[in-house]
């Protein structure tokens, strides 16, 4: 395995070395950036799919991804592949003392809490920039802002729940999701402000449904996404057995495909 893994990198070496290829010489860390959000996704899809070598595949061009980066760091002199695995190392044995070390940790919840606090004491070992030293620590620093928004908000109430600022039971959030509905029933159509700060708080509040009942929010939209996905496609392919476009269905005729396609033993 090392051998190979050494071979990937001469490869990469050799694609930005001088004569090797055009396009990846021309990048950059920005440009690639669309690139790896591309290839984490597509590793997520196979995992769905549950096809270890597709999920291989894909870890593979993931994994291509980090020593693109870490061999730009290298000619820029800034970083290389060696300092991209010594932190991690480092990072892995610090934060499992309870493996590595002395403390304790007799289950998941007790693995996080030292995980959080590990965590919180290197931020303030590494210092933070002149604007950050005037505001007090928070709980919340570290979540990154270039986060989707809504894994950004799991993470912001995830860490908010663990000083117990959270409901207490799940009636509780179900009770704040009608509340936001009927907040948003209330707002004027034409107070677009409002409305979008309304939907806001709406989604927020669905969001924390799947975070109290110990789902990911993201994981979860997603199956919902890939079950409208099947169902609509469903529909269109009824449709077109009978020649027609959904376009041209009324309302009704349009309802009586979606339950068709809800109880078809292809969708899930």
């Amino acid at each position: 395995m090392s051998r190979n893994f050494e071979d990937l990198v001469a490869v990469q070496r050799r694609l930005l070395a001088p004569g090797g290829c055009p396009w990846d010489r021309e990048q950059t860390h920005e440009s690639l950036r669309t690139y790896l959000l591309e290839e984490t996704y597509e590793v997520l899809d196979a995992l769905d799919s549950k096809d270890p070598k597709k999920t291989a595949e894909e870890l593979g061009d993931l994994l291509l991804q980090i020593l693109f980066h870490a061999e730009l760091g290298r000619l820029a002199g800034t970083f290389d592949l060696g300092d991209v695995i010594e932190s991690i190392h480092n990072k892995m044995i610090r934060r499992h003392p309870h493996v590595f070390g002395d403390a304790e940790a007799r289950d998941a919840a007790a693995v996080l809490r030292n995980w959080e606090q590990i965590k919180a004491e290197e931020r303030r070992a590494a210092g933070k920039s002149d604007a950050a030293k005037t505001a007090p620590e928070s709980l919340l620093d570290g979540i990154p802002h270039s986060m989707p928004e809504l894994m950004r908000a799991h993470q912001l109430t995830r860490r908010a729940a663990r000083v117990g600022f959270d409901w207490p039971d799940s009636a509780g959030v179900l009770d704040k999701v009608e509340e936001e509905v009927r907040e948003v029933r209330e707002v004027p159509s034409a107070d677009h402000d409002r409305l979008e700060d309304e939907a806001g708080d709406l989604l927020f509040a669905a969001m924390n449904v799947a975070r109290f009942l110990k789902l990911d929010p993201e994981l979860a939209l997603r199956r919902a996404n890939q079950k409208f996905e099947a169902r609509f496609r469903a529909m269109e392919q009824e449709a077109a057995r009978t020649g027609r476009k959904l376009s041209d269905a009324s309302p009704a005729e349009l309802d009586a495909l979606w339950e068709r396609a809800k109880l078809s033993n292809e969708v899930p």
